[in-house]
């Protein structure tokens, strides 16, 4: 099943962070704060401003992106764990 955004919202895997600390340290699941980082997976058209006019999205597929703690809505895609958020919620991306 393959899955496509709406408007101006993105589909975003997160990126996992090392499970070690640099001295060695195994830190539990329930002791890790969730990444703000991830991959965008798929994007939707944009949004359109008052005169219908489309608004062209400022990210695509393959972007590695951050973003705020709290964003995003948690859905399964596929069996994954994915973010749905909306572009405004994307803080840069990555080069």
């Amino acid at each position: 099943m393959t899955f496509k955004p709406l408007h101006d919202r993105v589909v975003v895997r997160r990126v996992e962070n090392d499970e070690k600390t640099s001295g060695g340290l195994i830190i539990p699941d329930s002791a890790q704060e969730k990444p703000a980082e991830g991959e965008v997976v798929s994007v939707g058209d944009g949004a359109r401003d008052e005169s219908g006019k489309r608004i062209s999205m400022d990210v695509k597929a393959g972007d590695r992106i951050l973003f705020g703690k709290w964003s995003g809505t948690e859905v399964k895609i596929n069996g994954e764990d994915m973010l749905i958020m909306k572009e405004s919620d994307i803080l840069g991306i990555m080069a």
